[in-house]
C-alpha cells in the first residue's frame, strides 16, 4: 500500500524568513555604514593592543557594533560611544580570561597536589632500600656512585634498586 503524501501547502502560501545576515543588511541605515567604514580600522587597532589578538580584537569590535547599531537612534556622540562599547567589550573579554585562568590554575593545583599526594603513598608503599635509592638519586641528586655508598652497596645494585622502583611507582600511578 503507497504511503500518503505528507499535506504540502501550495508553494504561493510558502513564505521564506529571510536570514540573519539579511536582516541586519535590510536594517543597516546609510549613516550607520559611513561612521562603521570610517571608524572600525581604528577600533579594531585600539582593541588589538588592549586584548593582544587582531582575531579577538575583530570579533570584540564586530559585537560592539551591534551594541551600537541596535541604540543608533539615540546615540548623540557615536565614536565616543562606539570607543566606549569596544573598551568595555575588551575590558569583560580580559576579566574572562583571567577568570578562565585563575580556574584552570586552581584545577592544575589540585591535580599537582592529588599527583603529589599520589606519589608519596606511592614512594612509601615501596620496600625500604628502594625508597631510599629513589629519594637519594632523584629527591637528593646524589650520583649512581654516591647513592651506592650512601646505601653501602654496588652502583650496579643501586641501578637495578631504581629500575624496579620506578617500575613499581609507573604502575601504582597508573592505576
Amino acid at each position: 500500500m503507497a504511503e500518503a503524501a505528507p499535506h504540502r501547502l501550495p508553494d504561493a502560501d510558502v513564505v521564506r524568513l529571510p536570514r540573519r545576515d539579511e536582516v541586519l543588511v535590510t536594517a543597516a541605515d546609510p549613516d550607520f555604514d559611513a561612521f562603521y567604514v570610517a571608524s572600525a580600522p581604528e577600533l579594531i587597532r585600539t582593541a588589538t593592543l588592549i586584548v593582544g589578538s587582531r582575531a579577538i580584537a575583530e570579533d570584540l569590535v564586530q559585537d560592539a557594533f551591534v551594541r551600537v547599531h541596535a541604540r543608533w537612534a539615540t546615540v548623540t556622540h557615536p565614536t565616543a560611544y562606539a570607543r566606549r562599547a569596544v573598551v568595555n567589550a575588551c575590558r569583560s573579554h580580559l576579566r574572562r580570561r583571567v577568570l578562565e585562568r585563575r580556574h584552570r590554575a586552581t584545577l592544575a593545583e589540585g591535580v599537582a597536589e592529588l599527583e603529589a599526594r599520589e606519589l608519596l603513598d606511592a614512594l612509601a608503599a615501596l620496600p625500604p632500600r628502594q625508597r631510599a635509592a629513589v629519594v637519594l638519586r632523584f629527591y637528593s641528586g646524589l650520583s649512581e656512585r654516591e647513592t651506592a655508598d650512601a646505601l653501602d652497596c654496588a652502583p650496579g645494585t643501586v641501578g637495578s634498586l631504581v629500575h624496579r622502583a620506578l617500575a613499581s611507582l609507573r604502575d601504582a600511578i597508573e592505576r
